[in-house]
């Protein structure tokens, strides 16, 4: 759900002097850097607003909504914003503690019976807020492949009872890995104890009382005549891609909303849960602002001497550090095409909100955005933080696409080796993520993931028992490796896969599967 990069940009701002006052950015200033990322980040479109002492004092839409229509961008226009939806999640349950339905301190099993975990100890000390904090045990990202691609049949049945199978690579409750899937058994956990949808909750709960008319929560989404179209220049221009169905995966990312929504969403929060015009509505309570604040999951902190942080960690929905003194709660968000960006600074009563609709050039964009107008508020000289991005950006796309082209370089000078393909058609099978077929189509093998279609593709041999994959699905860069394991006959008995690319996004967890033949 969100690429790695994209993680490290949000974890890591980097200061450059000690904080002195200085003027605040102009709406003017705002609007020239935006121009700018557009064009170098090759983004199609973007909007941002600007918060301060409780107001709104910047929101605005750039470029462009869809390149084939040319319809523009707008305060307005609608974007999935991802995993910023996390934090919805974190507040509907610290709602539902408010009214007695549960505490985030509960066992999980008290409330989804048949959860299970990789260990009887964790399955029965697992609570709610450990669905929210990444502390699991678990790999980075275990299990996206469940919803990403989109167009799966899994069901949050199926989620439920899949971590049985996950190997863990850490001890429960001592190292951050990101993940998505517990999200989704907190949006299950809502759904049982308030007697209704995830997504009818949020909508009814919280999006409606902000008053943030435009928003609405996965199948809700009902209005799409301004909704920005998602967009990827991985080929070098600027191209439409299909909208993700993010399906089961609501609760965590399933979210649609606009600047103008997203300002009111960080008022709320600035003002410690409390809203309305005269702040006497509370959503929630103080006490839970706070533990949606406080840290339960520590991660390193960056110690370039420019940033000066000297904690960093994640929360409730929330990643938590500090600039130059100053604390700083953040998130992101990237489905395929869509990716975003929350930024606060409680401190300075300072919110900074950054949608985007194009896959690359968008993390870049609101990277290098937020930072220039968080710099103007926390008396940084300018850094320059378009040019450095582009510039670090294309040091990571050359070295991806280095790694990428050797591949298919290597599967051109083994094509005249002649391989024996009906020693590996069969049908393979994994816990989680059930059956997948090899198989031979005009001479060659493909294969094919039966619970998730758009994972179809042929497969060119690439040295020893290891294929590349070149997928039909190509809106994100994910092709793979399938190595085979043989039995002393040379017939193929298991898959271990992985991607091909350093750049692809972890929720292609190929690694996490462990494929056995069923078929023999």
């Amino acid at each position: 759900m969100i690429k790695k990069s994209i993680l490290l940009l949000s974890l890591f701002f980097i200061c450059l002097t000690p904080f002195i006052t200085c003027a605040q950015i102009s709406s003017r200033q705002i609007d020239s850097l935006v121009d700018a990322a557009l064009l170098k980040f090759k983004v199609a479109g973007a909007a941002v607003a600007v918060v301060k002492d409780g107001k709104v004092i910047h929101s605005k839409g750039y470029g462009l909504s869809d390149i084939v229509t040319k319809k523009a961008v707008n305060e307005n226009t609608n974007f999935q914003i991802a995993s910023n939806t996390k934090a919805f999640t974190t507040t509907a349950l610290a709602i539902l503690e408010e009214e007695g339905k549960l505490k985030l301190t509960d066992k999980v099993i008290e409330h989804i019976p048949e959860f299970k975990m990789y260990d009887a100890y964790v399955t029965q000390n697992f609570n709610i807020q450990d669905l929210l904090t990444h502390r699991s045990g678990l790999a980075l990202g275990a299990g996206d492949l469940m919803f990403f691609p989109d167009g799966t049949d899994f069901t949050i049945k199926d989620v439920v009872s899949c971590f049985q199978y996950f190997k863990p690579v850490s001890a429960f409750r001592t190292q951050f890995d990101y993940d998505n899937l517990l999200y989704m058994v907190a949006g299950e956990v809502i759904a049982r104890t308030s007697g209704m949808s995830y997504e009818l909750f949020v909508q009814k709960r919280i999006i409606e009382p902000l008053e943030m008319k435009n928003s609405f929560v996965g199948y809700l989404q009902n209005d799409k005549s301004n909704l920005a179209k998602p967009h990827s220049s991985e080929s070098g221009t600027i191209k439409t891609i299909d909208s993700y169905d993010i399906g089961m995966a609501d609760a965590a990312g399933g979210i649609f909303s606009n600047v103008a929504d997203m300002s009111k969403w960080m008022l709320l929060h600035l003002n410690k849960g409390r809203y309305g015009s005269d702040l006497k509505s509370p959503l929630f309570s103080l006490e839970n602002h706070n533990e949606m604040w406080r840290i339960h999951t520590v991660l390193e902190t960056n110690d370039n001497p420019r940033y000066n942080s000297h904690f960093n960690g994640y929360g409730l929905g929330w990643f938590l550090t500090d600039v130059a003194g100053i604390f700083e709660v953040s998130h992101t968000g990237a489905v395929p095409g869509m990716l975003s960006i929350v930024t606060m600074y409680p401190d300075l009563n300072l919110g900074i909100v950054i949608l985007t609709n194009t896959e690359n050039g968008g993390a870049g964009l609101f990277s290098s955005v937020t930072n220039s107008i968080a710099d103007s508020y926390l008396g940084l000289d300018d850094y320059a933080w378009i040019d450095k991005m582009v510039e670090w950006s294309n040091e990571d796309k050359n070295e991806g696409d280095s790694v990428t082209k050797k591949t298919w370089e290597q599967v051109e000078l083994a094509r005249k080796i002649k391989v024996k393909n009906e020693k590996f058609i069969g049908i393979y099978a994994d816990n989680w993520f059930g059956e997948v077929e090899v198989f031979e189509k005009n001479k060659q093998l493909w294969i094919k993931c039966k619970r998730s279609p758009k994972l179809n593709g042929p497969m060119a041999f690439y040295n020893a028992t290891t294929f590349a994959i070149k997928w039909e699905y190509q809106a994100m860069n994910c092709d793979a490796f399938a190595e085979f394991s043989l039995d002393e006959t040379g017939k193929a008995q298991a898959i271990k896969m992985r991607g091909i690319s350093p750049n692809i996004d972890f929720s292609f967890d190929f690694q996490d599967l462990d494929l056995k033949r069923i078929e023999k």
